[in-house]
């Protein structure tokens, strides 16, 4: 039968093999385990129950599908003091390493360097900014150690998991002795918190923010529903009180009046305080509502409705009259041109003279005033006899039969307008 088993290696490392013995090792017991292209040391971390639900839960988990590995054997006296060569070893591995590193003129730091238990792999973990092209730092840390090399760079928080630690608490880190897995911590958790938001009072060794921070992250968002906003102003049996601070653990609110005199109320008092007075939901409203008439209609209105139709009567109208005030009439629609009367042609000229609008508007009184006399002229032949001669006996313009005029004299060229223009 086999049986799954968590095997802890150095650095904190922890993967899941399967176990094909009758019984599961105990823990804490030094076995052999298949690792790639090799064999390694490990040490039993969890079995059982335990071993799947972390298998379920953890980050280097597999879930429900069985682990592809096996743990082969117990570990034996020499292999245990082989471990112990090998870990004393890798200390002075990393030292050398950083040597290549200066030489080759890399940005990076050089965390840990781990040794396979057959020596058939030297892993070297590191940290940096950016990426860094290591294929040179390889071929010459493959050509010192005579093993296949690998490197592996981590982030600060896998560093500090890595290499352990005691934080200010007096502990080992969270993230090297029991927590799973490192979930990531923003500046929102430290605010939903009310904790202080100076870095180095919320950071931990890392240099990032505490692991500890998420704990109790979402105790703080679900109790904070139950309480009012800071800041907000209620109606209370005192009047109007702003909230100043809530205290979630002691179900507890500070009020504060406008007057400046400050009260602690328990938050059941304080709802059965507020459903007693019935309060409006929209408190900032109140004093509108009251001085303004209510309305009438044939369905309800709210009191977001009425607030407004407030805002509406008092502000909006207002502006609206005073813009039709302010604002210009508006110009009459110019009429097309029409066709002067005939009455214009009978104005005297010296008008053009004192017309003040300029040459264009006396064009336009000629051009009028010639329209007029076609216009008579017109009249005239139509009251004239076949022959061409008017009732009196005259010629349309004016002339007798024999070439002068009604009153003997002879006629002259026109010289009116026609002649001016």
């Amino acid at each position: 039968m086999a049986h799954l088993i968590e095997v802890a290696f150095r650095g904190n490392r922890k993967e899941f093999f399967t176990w094909t013995g009758e019984t599961a090792p105990p823990l804490k017991a030094g076995v052999i385990v298949e690792v790639d292209r090799g064999e390694d040391f490990g040490r039993v971390h969890s079995t059982g129950e335990l071993a799947e639900v972390r298998c379920n839960g953890c980050s280097h988990g597999c879930g429900t599908t069985p682990p592809p590995r096996a743990a082969l054997r117990f570990a034996t006296k020499a292999d245990e003091q082989l471990d112990r060569e090998l870990t004393a070893e890798n200390e002075s591995t990393r030292r050398q390493s950083m040597e290549r590193v200066k030489a080759n003129n890399l940005v990076m730091k050089l965390t840990d360097a781990e040794w396979q238990w057959d020596r058939r792999k030297l892993t070297i973990f590191f940290t940096a900014e950016r990426r860094v092209d290591f294929r040179g730092l390889v071929r010459d840390l493959a050509a010192l150690f005579r093993t296949r090399i690998e490197l592996k760079q981590i982030g600060v928080r896998d560093e500090a998991k890595r290499l352990s630690g005691v934080g200010r608490c007096g502990r080992e880190y969270c993230s090297a002795s029991w927590l799973p897995e490192l979930l990531p911590v923003n500046l929102g958790v430290a605010k939903d918190q009310k904790l202080s938001l100076n870095p180095q009072q919320i950071s931990g060794a890392c240099g990032r923010l505490m692991c500890c921070l998420r704990y109790e992250h979402e105790f703080y968002v679900q109790s904070r529903r139950k309480f009012p906003k800071e800041g907000k102003i209620l109606t209370t049996s005192l009047g109007e009180e702003k909230v100043i601070a809530c205290d979630i653990f002691n179900e507890r609110i500070t009020l504060r009046t406008a007057e400046g005199d400050s009260r602690v109320i328990a938050l059941a008092d304080l709802r059965s305080e507020l459903e007693g007075l019935e309060q409006p939901t929209d408190h900032v409203h109140r004093e509108v509502q009251e001085e303004t008439p209510s309305y009438t209609a044939e369905y309800p209105v709210d009191a977001g409705t009425r607030a407004m139709l407030d805002t509406v009567e008092t502000e909006i109208a207002p502006l609206a009259l005073a813009i039709a005030v302010l604002a210009p009439e508006p110009a009459p629609e110019t009429e097309p041109e029409r066709e002067p009367e005939p009455e214009l042609a009978e104005e005297p000229e010296a008008a053009d003279a004192e017309d003040p609008t300029g040459d264009e508007t006396r064009r336009k009184r000629r051009r009028g005033r010639r329209g007029g006399r076609r216009l008579r002229a017109a009249e005239q032949r139509r009251q004239t006899d076949p022959d061409g001669s008017l009732p009196d006996g005259s010629l349309p313009d004016g002339s007798l039969p024999d070439g002068s005029l009604p009153d003997g004299s002879p006629t002259t060229p026109d010289d009116g307008d026609d002649n001016e223009e």
